[in-house]
């Protein structure tokens, strides 16, 4: 019987003068190591307020991005860019905003138009600096997007599952009916299955009398391709096909069940708690029930998972056992698991975190151990050590109590250290104070009618009741329209709060913060006995392997780069000019330094902003090649969320997108179609540009001649080509002049304007331009054509389009000594439309369908808390949701939710 000695005490503060740690060499070395992770490598989160959990194509995407220092629990002011991106299901970048950031806030939005297609998208949100540390960390949101506009077909697949040997097989019943729900009979469908971006199969159909079509297929390699989408084409008739799309979440429906020990380890002769979490192949939790075995058969314990496949049971393991889980199935069908090896001696630590003031620590051991050493016990949250204390092992285990005053709200990693200085146990607990803001929103009354205004003003306190300034975003949504599950839901407490730290994806992180009761405490604890801690790993913090900075945190933009000799020498003091050719204005220049390098530092423009960069050498020379310095773009890897993707996605949201549709007939009907959406039956002929590349003012191809790359294919220089080949143009000493200003009485002769690609450059420049890089040559000699340039028209103009390439490089040779350059600017957020109904102008008749009906991501509450807006409803009738999420000067972050009623007149 071990003999279980309760010793009480009070964790210290670190602070390298207390005696004990003075005194402990390896104990100072290992805090040290923490402060200096802790210090050089502080962490940033982000999370993204939506106005709403789905989206039709032609809404608008409103958010509002919250910055906080992980360490600080504080709005960050160490990055002041963020970078958001729209992410299809093909895993590819639509669309990508560049936000500045003060304060640790900015705002933006996403147009969805129809360029995009119905199906899984992702938010993915970060600066630069969290790149150091994986992407795990950034912000990742999984949504469903439909369409109700351009589309006539509704879908629904439902998968089964079956074994052939090592191979797995896969029947898919897919039902296709249109917008009436009436099936869509003997109709052609062409399919292809896509398994990890290889096509494995590929057929023909024909629906049946309900629609419906059956696809069989078999995957080979299971181990190897895990998931894809099930491609569809069905002919309506003989000029209309449509598409749909299906994700394939898996090819099986096995459940995997794995264990987890407390701390870490099961060890001989200490009785531990270990938690288990049974996962179907397509992500998500799995209610399973069993029973634990040992090597005799004889049963020991019997358990029964709670939420999403997740529970844990207690057991006593003996030396030289082996043990094994029975498991039970909802269908009915058994398997059976491996417990981890149970290890000779080691460590355990038990955590009880039931009592609300302390948090109870029993630390056990089968080590044998000296009977003056001591181990170490570190507790910290977010790489930050909030306590240290040091005791003797007096006997094989011993419990201490620590209050949890000591400790902020959020996530407690427990480190034990052994009498070694090793770290031999670990546990995470989930410290909650409910100290969040205290946010309180009303309105003059709980029901209202369509079309009336209505005031929300918002009362923001701390936990104690005393008011706070700070920055809040309130969505107000027809919750009719856009029904949603709160557990779901991505929120500003379940993100910063849990999701941040854990890698991995978590099933409904907001249930464990939505109507917390006794039972989800549990719950949340032992979703962090089977969810691991990765912000750092002891093993590589104590060897000194930190995390490689190959990325610095952004406080501005800038244009930076290093110009170099044809020798490849570095140019010391040689001036480079900055100026734009197109978006905002700017004129600036500088000198290189010993290593030839140049920084334009503290730029502010807009994403349509593009600069030429000009540089010469210390002689004035423009022998000289330019090298930009530029941040690669960020990679896009596999939706760890992908257990979240919806596989019928019209159909899943089938009530939002018939407003949707309703909504966008309505606009079309009264000719308001500001939605950035083409009607489906309408088809647009452009006919094609005489010209690539043009940046002829006129249009592309409107010149008095055109010369074409064909056309150059012999010269050695460009202006070889153009003596004598253009009627009314003369090369004189390197220099182009249109004979209409060569003899001018007033001013002697006036060259022509040399444009390059839009960019204006001095008449000389032309002899250092590669023939071979020249799409074309639009020759501007008339007063017609030369009229929009102005006085720099006045000698003619030549417009010089280059072959570009593919039209997102950002980045050009034009020749030696000059470059284009493209940089992604700030988007300007555009504000959201909130109708005024006392305006004359609004037609009464158009019926308001909004769905969201008011969005604004910058209100700020005074010194009293108290802030307040105004809006009108929509034509909606039933329950308006109000969401209000925000952060403090504090940092202390707070969501509160508020409905009101509409009802019709």
């Amino acid at each position: 019987m071990k003999r279980l000695l309760l010793i009480f005490f009070t964790l210290i503060i670190i602070v390298l003068t207390f005696g004990f740690i003075q005194e402990d060499e390896p104990l100072k070395k290992i805090i040290a190591q923490i402060e200096k992770y802790r210090a050089g490598y502080p962490q940033e989160k982000v999370h993204l307020h939506m106005d709403k959990p789905y989206y039709a194509i032609g809404d608008n995407i409103w958010f509002k991005a919250y910055i906080v220092n992980a360490e600080e629990n504080e709005l960050s002011a160490l990055s002041k860019i963020l970078y958001v991106e729209l992410i299809n299901d093909k895993d590819s970048v639509k669309q990508s905003l560049k936000l500045p950031v003060s304060l640790g806030l900015t705002w933006g939005d996403f147009t969805l138009t129809d360029s995009l297609k119905e199906g899984n998208y992702r938010i993915r949100a970060y600066t630069t600096w969290m790149r150091n540390f994986g992407e795990e960390y950034f912000f990742d949101k999984t949504f469903t997007v439909g369409n109700s506009i351009a589309n006539n077909v509704l879908t629904n697949v439902n998968y089964s599952f079956s074994k052939i040997g090592n191979s797995e097989k896969v029947i898919a019943d897919v039902q296709y009916t249109d917008l009436d729900g009436n099936p869509l009979v003997n109709k052609e469908v062409n399919y292809n299955i896509n398994l990890d971006f290889r096509d494995i199969a590929k057929g023909k159909a024909v629906t049946d009398s309900k629609g419906n079509v059956q696809i069989t297929f078999v995957n080979n390699q299971p181990f190897i391709l895990k998931s894809g989408k099930l491609l569809t084409n069905i002919r309506l008739d003989e000029k209309s096909v449509v598409s749909k799309s299906f994700p394939i979440k898996s090819t099986s429906n096995e459940v995997e069940v794995k264990f987890f020990p407390e701390s870490g380890e099961l060890v001989s002769g200490i009785r531990s708690k270990v938690a288990f979490k049974a996962v179907g192949a397509d992500g998500l939790g799995m209610k399973v029930s069993g029973y634990i075995t040992d090597k005799s058969n004889t049963k020991l314990v019997e358990f029964e998972s709670e939420h999403a496949g997740m529970g844990n049971f207690r057991m006593h393991p003996l030396p030289d056992e082996t043990y094994t889980a029975h498991i039970k199935f909802e269908d009915g069908s058994q398997r059976t698991f491996p417990l981890p090896r149970v290890l000779p001696r080691g460590y355990v630590m038990s955590v009880n975190n039931n009592d609300a003031e302390n948090l109870s620590v029993t630390i056990m051991t089968s080590e044998n151990v000296q009977t003056d050493a001591k181990f170490t016990l570190i507790a910290q949250t977010n790489g930050q050590v909030n306590f240290i204390a040091k005791n003797k092992l007096d006997g094989q285990s011993f419990t201490a109590k620590i209050p949890k005053s000591r400790f902020p709200t959020g996530i407690l990693q427990l480190t034990v250290f052994s009498p070694a200085n090793e770290p031999v146990a670990e546990r995470l607990v989930f410290i909650n104070h409910s100290d969040q803001l205290k946010l309180d929103i009303s309105t003059a009354k709980k029901e209202y009618e369509k079309r009336e205004k209505v005031k929300i003003i918002l009362d923001a306190q701390n936990s104690k009741g005393a008011p706070i300034i700070g920055s809040f975003s309130l969505s107000v949504i027809d919750e009719s329209k856009v029904p949603s599950k709160e557990a779901s839901e991505t929120t500003i407490i379940s993100n910063l709060l849990l999701s941040s730290d854990l890698k991995g994806f978590i099933e409904e992180p907001n249930y464990y913060f939505t109507d917390i009761n006794e039972a989800k405490v549990r719950q949340l604890d032992i979703l962090l006995l089977t969810q691991g801690w990765r912000r750092f790993e002891w093993k590589n913090i104590l060897s000194n392997t930190f995390p490689n900075l190959a990325f610095q945190p952004e406080t501005d933009m800038q244009v930076s780069g290093q110009v170099k000799a044809s020798n490849g020498k570095p140019v010391i003091g040689g001036k480079v000019t900055l100026f734009s050719s197109a978006g905002d204005v700017f004129l600036m220049d500088t000198l290189t330094n010993a290593k030839g390098e140049f920084t334009f530092e503290n730029l502010t423009f807009s994403d349509s902003t593009k600069f030429i960069i000009q540089a010469r050498n210390e002689k004035d020379r423009r022998n000289v090649d330019i090298e930009l310095y530029r941040i690669p773009a960020q990679l896009v890897t596999k939706n760890k969320n992908e257990a979240m993707l919806e596989i019928n996605v019209n159909r899943s949201i089938l009530p939002y997108l018939q407003n949707s549709k309703n909504q966008f007939d309505e606009l079309r009907r009264y000719g308001v179609i500001g939605r950035s959406i083409l009607l489906s039956e309408v088809k647009v002929t452009e006919r094609k540009p005489v010209l690539k590349n043009s940046s002829n003012l006129n249009g592309a191809g409107n010149a008095d001649a055109i010369i074409k790359s064909e056309d150059l294919q012999n010269c050695t220089f460009l202006i070889q080509c153009l003596q004598g080949r253009v009627a009314g143009i003369i090369v004189s000493n390197g220099i182009v002049y249109s004979t209409r200003s060569m003899y001018s009485s007033f001013r002697g002769p006036v060259p022509m304007q040399i444009v390059i690609d839009g960019m204006m450059v001095e008449p000389d420049f032309i002899s250092s331009i590669n023939p071979i890089d020249v799409e074309s040559i639009e020759v501007l000699r008339s007063g017609a054509n030369t009229a929009i340039y102005g006085m720099r028209g006045g000698g003619g103009v030549l417009v010089i389009n280059t072959k570009r390439g593919e039209i997102n490089n950002d980045y050009r040779n034009y020749a030696p000594g000059i470059i284009s350059y493209n940089p992604k600017g700030f988007y300007k957020g555009r504000e959201f439309y909130s109708p005024d109904y006392t305006d004359p102008k609004i037609n009464p008749k158009m019926a308001d369908l909004r769905t969201t009906i008011y969005w604004n991501p910058s209100i700020v509450t005074d010194s009293m808390g108290k802030a307040s807006v105004e809006f009108y409803n929509g034509d909606g009738i039933g329950t308006y949701k109000a969401t209000i999420e925000g952060v403090d000067i504090n940092g202390k972050i707070g969501r509160q939710i508020f409905r009101y009623s509409v009802i019709g007149r």
